[in-house]
């Protein structure tokens, strides 16, 4: 079944929209680090040894640092390489992805390893970027625009004409359209032979 009301795509424009690199960082870092801190929990169950509670931080606390750096390194380079080249595509993500791989790296402090981490990060979060970023598939790509302006454009595109949207669910239960009134006076008038005079509330 066709779609009656097709998507009309504007004209291609670039309008970017300046984003908060610092905020990206932030909460880049809460949920780095709030997932570092699962798995750190996950590593101190696991471990042979009574460690205690404090070995969360003191046994396997590196893992809570490596994964608040990355997601630090890879939110807040990705927005602030947008606005740098005023451009939401998919080099940010590559770029963003190289550095985090690269932070990902540096515990082994061995120059092969941080640039093989940051070229495996890279192809791999590109690839998944690329063929839409979301396990549902592709998104609809409008050329120029970024992802803000597409929802906004698809939130206002999706509006129905409010004549439609009454001509489908009709009139009455508290929907009084302009002319409601004189309509149903009219209905009234043809199906009853009642006629209804309008009442004025202004007192003259």
């Amino acid at each position: 079944m066709a779609n009656p009301h097709p998507i009309q795509y504007p004209p291609k424009e670039n309008h970017f929209h300046q984003k908060d690199a610092v905020k990206a960082g932030i909460q880049g870092a809460m949920i780095g680090g709030g997932a570092g801190l699962i798995a750190s929990s996950v590593q101190n169950s696991l471990a042979k040894a009574n460690v205690g509670a404090m070995g969360i931080f003191t046994r396997s606390g590196s893992t809570i640092a490596s994964f608040t750096s990355v997601a630090t390194v890879y939110l807040f380079t990705k927005d602030a390489s947008a606005n740098l080249r005023e451009k939401d595509d998919t080099l940010n993500v590559t770029v963003a992805s190289f550095l985090a791989g690269s932070t990902l790296g540096l515990r082994t402090a061995r120059m092969p390893r941080i640039l093989g981490f940051g070229a495996v990060f890279s192809v791999v979060m590109t690839a998944f970027d690329y063929t839409g970023g979301s396990l549902r598939g592709k998104r609809t790509e409008v050329p120029g625009m970024d992802e803000y302006e597409r929802k906004e454009f698809m939130r206002k595109n999706r509006r129905r004409p409010i004549t439609e949207t009454i001509a489908d669910i009709g009139e009455g239960r508290d929907i009084k359209p302009p002319g409601y009134e004189e309509r149903r006076r009219e209905r009234l008038r043809e199906k009853y032979g009642v006629e209804i005079s309008p009442v004025s509330a202004n007192v003259e």
